[in-house]
């Protein structure tokens, strides 16, 4: 069996866009069928919105075996918070992301502006902004 996808991703949206497939075996169609959705709906992100989905069934020639195939294509929207909950780790995936952007140059972030941004303290953006740099 082929599968080919085509997916148009609109960037206006400001989703969280993914493609799930899985897949199945069963002792007839339905029953492989049944079986790739509760793997694919177990699997969507919560709050998932299913763009579109695609099924299919198909049964080896010599074994009998069938088979069961189900994609879909969803967004997921982005949950808005403030910075000041944002975990360590958030924080220090967002100033990673930052600094990557400027050729890791710690430089060009003010860093009083970040601790007040965050609710935490100078010291804490400096020591993220080290780990970073060690991790580089």
């Amino acid at each position: 069996m082929n599968l080919r996808v085509t997916v148009l991703i609109d960037d206006e949206k400001d989703m969280l866009k993914g493609i799930i497939a899985e897949h199945s075996t069963g002792k007839n169609r339905a029953d492989a069928l049944n079986k790739a959705l509760e793997l694919l709906n177990s699997k969507l992100p919560k709050n998932a919105e299913v763009v579109d989905f695609e099924v299919g069934t198909y049964v080896t020639p010599v074994t009998r075996r069938a088979y069961g195939v189900a994609v879909a294509v969803y967004n997921v929207p982005i949950g808005r918070k403030n910075f000041s909950e944002f975990t360590t780790g958030e924080r220090r995936h967002l100033l990673e992301r930052v600094l990557r952007e400027f050729n890791y140059n710690p430089k060009v972030l003010n860093i009083s502006e970040l601790a007040r941004m965050f609710g935490v303290s100078r010291d804490s953006i400096y020591y993220d902004i080290q780990q970073i740099l060690k991790e580089k």
